[in-house]
């Protein structure tokens, strides 16, 4: 698995959304592009597919902006890594409809790289925005302790 810029913008994207997701406020490309630092094209780029991919939505003029389509607690790490980036597995042939190799019955390696694949997908496949968001709200109140 190899996450590429677009994959990284779009995992801080979908964070910063589920953060004013209990706001209910929409979240205008230009202020989510100054918070996760990232162009404003290409970002749009990126909302675009985050919503044709249904995880977010939408409103266009002086008051619209974005907003999750979905609570953050449906959606995990890994719904986003494979929409933007492909398949999580490492390699093609540990798909099991995979048939293109003529080694694929005596491969030693097909074993390591589905032990890789389920230990990757084991964890995106079980973090939520939801538990990113409280764990950024958990260290804010760790950070903002004064006496």
């Amino acid at each position: 698995m190899k996450i590429t810029f677009k994959g990284d913008y779009a995992l801080k994207a979908i964070l910063d959304l589920a953060l004013h997701y209990d706001s209910g406020e929409l979240v205008t490309s230009f202020d989510l592009s100054q918070r996760i630092d990232a162009p404003i094209k290409f970002l749009e780029q990126v909302l675009l597919e985050l919503k044709k991919g249904g995880f977010i939505e939408s409103r266009r003029g002086n008051i619209g902006g974005y907003r999750l389509a979905r609570v953050p607690g449906q959606i995990t790490v890994g719904d986003i890594v494979r929409l933007v980036d492909g398949p999580s597995e490492p390699i093609a042939c540990v798909n099991k409809d995979y048939s293109n190799c003529a080694d694929i019955k005596k491969c030693i390696f097909k074993g390591i790289w589905q032990k890789v694949d389920q230990a990757t997908s084991g964890i995106i496949d079980h973090i939520t925005f939801e538990d990113l968001a409280s764990q950024i709200s958990i260290n804010q109140k760790v950070l903002s302790y004064s006496i």
